[in-house]
This record gives structure tokens, sequence and C-alpha cells, in this order.
């Protein structure tokens, strides 16, 4: 129970066993220490009571789903934390490594942006769709990335680390735009 909003062990346990089946489908690993990643577990659901969506138990949600939709579980960090730390940043989520016991999960840096400069980025990216192009002139906001064994395309600032359709590594992936 976290601040009056009671989850049940079932429903706990339900989520858990969800997330863990979800996550090797798709190349990843949940945090093996089952206690800790219950306790991450938990807190997702409150949130989702709280909120209304799986805001990450870490991170300080502005209760508006447009605001939050990047800590939004799984976040848009995963991926770059899990490349450069081995874990996300509430290590709800870790590499091989840390899942086979060759090395420990540890404190990383945030990387989300704080509000302020969250919130210029979104009037930017507001009048970049109001303002007319020019024909032949579109450039992707990000780079997109295609998946060269299903054809899977992504854009983001790096490719998936796990190919969500074919379970192809990140090295499968070229620059499409």
């Amino acid at each position: 129970m976290v601040d009056n909003i009671r989850v049940t062990s079932e429903k706990v346990e339900g989520l858990y066993r969800k997330l863990d089946r979800d996550a090797r489908n798709a190349g990843y690993n949940l945090n093996p220490d089952t206690a800790f990643t219950r306790e991450l577990v938990e807190g997702l659901l409150v949130n989702e009571k709280r909120y209304g969506y799986w805001a990450c138990p870490c991170r300080v949600a502005e209760g508006d789903i447009e605001k939050d939709r990047d800590i939004v579980c799984p976040c848009d960090y995963r991926d770059p934390d899990l490349a450069e730390f081995g874990s996300c940043f509430c290590a709800l989520y870790v590499d091989d490594e840390i899942k086979n016991g060759n090395k420990k999960a540890r404190s990383i840096p945030e990387r989300r942006p704080d509000r302020e400069t969250r919130e210029h980025a979104s009037k930017e990216k507001e009048e970049a769709i109001t303002r007319p192009q020019e024909a032949g002139s579109f450039k992707p906001r990000l780079p997109v990335w295609r998946c060269t064994v299903c054809g899977y395309l992504a854009a983001r600032e790096e490719p998936p680390l796990v190919c969500p359709i074919c379970k192809a590594k990140k090295d499968r992936f070229e620059r499409f735009l």
C-alpha cells in the first residue's frame, strides 16, 4: 500500500507474471531480484490507480498523460539506459549480465529532461506540426531505423535493442530516414 491506495498481492503477482512473460517474449529481462521487482510492479499499479496509466514508479509524474507519455512503462529511456548502464532507471529491466548475476544494477543518471525543457520541446513540436512544409521538404524529427530482418520501422534516436517483431538485435537495424 502506497499513499493509502491499496493494491492486492494477487494483482501484483498477476502483473508481475505478465510483465515477465512480455519482457521475455520481446527479448528483455526483468530484474532477477523478485522482491524488488514486485515492489516496482506495485508502484506501477498504484500509479495506474492514481493517474490511469503506468507512470514509472521511480519518477515524479505530472498526472497528465500528455506530459508523462515519455515515462509510461516501459519508458522512452529504457533502451538507452539498458545499452549504456545495463538497467533502466528504476532497474525493472536489466541486461543479461545483471540477470545472470555477473554484475549488479547500479545507480544511473536521469535522462529525462527537466519540466521546462520538456515544455519547450512540446511547444516546438506543436509548431512544427502546424507549420506548412514545402513539397519534398519532409525531414523526420527523429532518425527512422529499419530492421533488416523483418522491415519493422522505429523512429527514435537509436535503434531498439531488440526488434519487437522478429527479436533481431540492435545491430540488425539500419538507418532508413
